[in-house]
């Protein structure tokens, strides 16, 4: 596992007032969790983005020094949540679980396609990627940055299945082992509509028409006699 370092301060500014003025020092507000307690910090800006640009850090162990106790170990912790500004994009809060090196923990990771398949660079079908991320169990000293599939071979309307993917030994896999994670489909095709050839008319949907009932004369007369009986 890649050790990732990450300083931080203790804050007194709370409130929003306090924070707005925070953020204006490029610092960004954050807490740590820890056995039911909370205590809030600040993060530099820059130094947050520099990790982010660098790392999948979502699933990476951050080893948090807090700058108040020259002699205090780093703190191993994982991101609970990240709170992005709904306009602008930027990060404006950040959540940290602290968390045992000794104790497995559940997480999610990402999968990613390996390879172009045969069945899109031959046969013209398209890859279709329907799980993006995985849940697994283990120490989070053995989290992967991610999981990589060879979706190389496969051919239309063929799929790979979760227990298809040969994990590291050291993690139990949570999500259904019959979940699809990738498949080749068929290319869609398109309707083909017949042109219509210059003084052709469209023929009209034939009407039909209730057929009237043909009397002969002698049937005629006959009705025009029993009528004059019953008057």
């Amino acid at each position: 596992m890649e050790e990732i370092f990450l300083e931080v301060e203790p804050r007194e500014e709370l409130g929003r007032s306090k924070v707005k003025s925070l953020r204006e020092r490029e610092f960004i507000p954050a807490v740590i969790y820890s056995q039911g307690k909370a205590e809030a910090i600040k993060v530099s800006q820059s130094e947050l983005l520099q990790l982010v640009h660098q790392h999948r850090i979502e699933n990476a162990v951050l080893n948090l020094k807090i700058k108040k106790d020259a002699k205090q170990k780093s703190l191993p912790c994982l991101i609970k949540e990240i709170q992005y500004d709904p306009v602008k994009g930027n990060i404006i809060h950040v959540d940290f679980n602290e968390i045992s090196l000794t104790k497995v923990i559940k997480v999610n990771v990402p999968v990613v396609a390996k390879g172009e398949p045969i069945g899109v660079k031959q046969e013209g079908g398209s890859l279709e990627h329907t799980l993006w991320e995985i849940e697994i169990e283990c120490l989070p000293t053995d989290i992967p940055k991610e999981i990589s599939v060879d979706v190389s071979q496969l051919k239309i309307s063929q799929a790979i299945h979760i227990k298809d993917i040969q994990f590291p030994p050291k993690i139990k896999v949570l999500t259904d082992s019959q979940a699809i994670v990738f498949s080749v489909v068929e290319p869609l095709k398109e309707e083909v509509v017949a042109p219509v050839v210059e003084g052709e008319e469209a023929q009209e949907p034939e009407v039909i028409k209730e057929k009237k009932e043909v009397l002969t004369e002698e049937e005629a007369e006959e009705g025009k006699e029993e009528k004059e009986k019953k008057s």
